[in-house]
């Protein structure tokens, strides 16, 4: 596998935001086919990244003044918020499409993943997190606003978190609900708690502040959309962290 499998945008900004996007791109390295053997859409799908969220990050960053890392291989490759004995680390079947690419993969080809690209990301993640004292965690992700044969997904944003530390995100929370056009969703549309993953293994263990964001992935489809709702989150994230302090 030749790709980097991360990158990193303002680092020297002293912003004690880490603003994080796990599944920034929908890259394949050469040597697994480029496609992973399924088709294009749904290699556009959010089965393979998370549509519009590496946009948002980086204007975040930008708004907050503070690092941004976003890795650069599908989720669909190696997932990387997922703990690493996780069984869904390596998809075979996801939200109805079978990934040929992964039907045979084994532990060997599976440590040679992790080595290539999950553990360099986490790495970087690690090496940023630890930057300052009082580094604080904001996870971007995106949610399709309906999965195959499921019901529409009411939210425009939820707000993920574990119980172990809800501190932050229930006073975000609090925030998007007192917006009279939103309707948020509180550890919606999925539990924020998993053991092993990015939120858990940087911020968790570390005794961080953290929040986890999931936007309905229409809303960010585009540049100007993602700029948009980097100006109306970056204070909300602002003065929430100022309630908690």
């Amino acid at each position: 596998m030749t790709n980097t499998p991360f990158w990193v945008t303002g680092e020297a900004r002293p912003g004690r935001w880490l603003v994080t996007c796990d599944h920034a791109t929908n890259h394949v390295p050469a040597d697994l086919g480029g496609d992973l053997g399924i088709a294009a859409e749904d290699m556009a799908r959010h089965i393979a990244y998370d549509v519009g969220a590496a946009g948002l990050a980086e204007a975040l960053g930008q708004r907050l003044d503070s690092p941004v890392i976003c890795s650069d291989f599908s989720r669909l490759v190696i997932d990387p918020n997922r703990g690493e004995d996780d069984p869904t680390l390596v998809m075979k079947l996801y939200d109805g499409t079978i990934i040929p690419a992964n039907r045979h993969v084994d532990a060997t080809e599976t440590e040679r993943r992790l080595n290539s690209l999950y553990r360099p990301y986490h790495a970087a993640l690690a090496r940023l997190a630890a930057r300052q004292a009082d580094t604080v965690i904001v996870a971007i992700h995106s949610f399709t606003p309906c999965l195959r044969g499921r019901p529409p997904r009411p939210w425009q944003v939820g707000i993920l978190y574990s119980h172990l530390d809800p501190r932050l995100s229930r006073r975000l929370i609090a925030r998007l609900q007192a917006e009279p056009d939103l309707c948020v969703g509180d550890n919606q549309p999925y539990s924020g708690h998993l053991p092993g993953d990015a939120v858990d293994r940087h911020a968790l263990q570390g005794g961080r502040h953290n929040t986890l964001i999931e936007l309905r992935n229409d809303l960010i489809a585009t540049s100007a959309a993602q700029a948009a709702w980097a100006d109306r989150l970056a204070p909300i994230l602002m003065a929430a962290l100022s309630d908690l302090d």
